[in-house]
């Protein structure tokens, strides 16, 4: 979760309803059936994940850009948590994402796999033992959970992650975590995640059919707070982004560290003169106080201001400096689900065939762009401030 404009706090509980939408069945593609079988053939550890080879639904190697070359498009779409709870969430923005060739990053955190009767082998850096800010999911949901992030995966997106515990505030906070309690978060992260079917006993599951130590090359922190000690500490691991900054504006990204540094970026919000972080909380928290449930009367307003608040801030960087464009979201139902839609109506807005080289993707699949690319031609785009229109014409 991010900090909107003069308000923070902390992530909420989750909950939901049955028989979502967007939970309909699909076939999966030649590749991802490849990756299925194979998966199935070489268990990794006690079988929870397992080696499918290479990611099915990649796009071709990146190409490099000449000097004075339009870049494209980039808009990246991520969940932080990326639990399914029964609302029917996740599998509503696969559905999406299939119908609109796009990618996107989920940032799972890794308590998601670890019932609430294990929480004992859940230790927080500076915080009881067991302790969670987002609590445990029911077995039912971490069941839902896997089956969602197994088939995301297969279909092309990333698994990041959103770490544990998501503390927020006190002494405990992620703010205060030293590069040795983030190590030691992102282990037990890992081990939730690659260990699920010794926590929960669950036998009746396919592996997720990926190595995750590999796969893990990026994240984004509980509340945005903690990044400067968690980059050494991700950089000693190989990780090739963060996504953690405090927010940032749309610009193309540079290192930290060694670190791609991609943060959520302020954009134009309708109706005031100051901007919101590209984040559904940040916009609630501006709209509602941070009350997750404010006054019914004004979710048709709300929803209105939160689509044309991403729409704008697409535009921007569409018709100006294509900087790519960063937006975060939480599986949540607040103020009666206005954002779930407005994100929805965004991305239908953003992937219209009128718009043309625009390219919805993972956090990973932008990195291995970047680094595809000739370091003088990316320090060039890098010129270009936030609207100011690009061209091809040299400095």
């Amino acid at each position: 979760m991010g900090v909107g404009a003069g308000a923070a706090a902390a992530l909420g509980g989750v909950g939901g309803c049955a028989q979502p939408p967007g939970s309909e069945q699909h076939a999966p593609s030649a590749k991802a059936i490849k990756a299925i079988e194979r998966a199935k053939a070489t268990p990794i550890g006690d079988g929870s994940t397992a080696d499918a080879g290479p990611q099915p639904e990649q796009p071709p190697s990146p190409e490099r850009l000449e000097q004075g070359q339009k870049p494209p498009q980039f808009v990246i779409f991520s969940w932080d948590g990326a639990g399914e709870v029964g609302n029917g969430l996740f599998p509503r923005f696969r559905k999406l994402a299939r119908d609109h060739g796009a990618k996107m990053t989920f940032f799972l955190s890794g308590i998601y796999c670890l019932p609430e009767s294990k929480k004992e082998r859940y230790k927080p850096p500076n915080n009881p033992v067991g302790a969670s800010d987002i609590g445990y999911l029911t077995d039912e949901h971490i069941r839902s959970t896997l089956e969602n992030v197994r088939e995301a995966w297969l279909e092309g997106h990333e698994v990041g992650t959103h770490f544990n515990g998501h503390f927020c505030s006190g002494s405990g906070s992620v703010a205060h975590w030293t590069p040795e309690d983030w190590e030691s978060e992102i282990e037990q992260a890992v081990s939730f995640v690659t260990e699920w079917r010794t926590n929960t006993g669950f036998t009746d599951l396919e592996p997720l059919p990926f190595d995750y130590r590999k796969e893990l090359i990026g994240s984004r922190t509980p509340c945005l707070l903690g990044q400067d000690n968690l980059l050494p500490t991700a950089r000693k691991l190989g990780w090739r982004y963060d996504a953690s900054s405090p927010g940032g504006t749309q610009v193309w990204p540079e290192k930290k560290h060694g670190i791609w540094d991609l943060p959520l970026q302020q954009m134009p919000f309708p109706g005031h003169s100051f901007e919101v972080l590209s984040m559904d909380y940040n916009i609630l928290a501006n709209q509602s106080r941070a009350t997750t449930r404010g006054p019914s009367e004004h979710y048709d307003g709300w929803r209105r201001q939160a689509t044309e608040s991403y729409i704008a801030g697409f535009d921007r960087a569409y018709e100006t400096n294509r900087a790519p464009f960063y937006v975060g979201n939480h599986f949540e139902e607040w103020n009666g689900g206005i954002y779930m839609d407005a994100v929805e109506e965004a991305l239908k807005y953003i992937a219209d065939e009128r718009h043309k080289d625009v390219r919805l993707v993972s956090f990973r699949q932008f990195v291995d762009w970047l680094d595809a690319q000739d370091p003088a031609v990316l320090k060039r785009l890098r010129h270009f401030d936030v609207g100011e229109k690009w061209s091809a014409k040299s400095d």
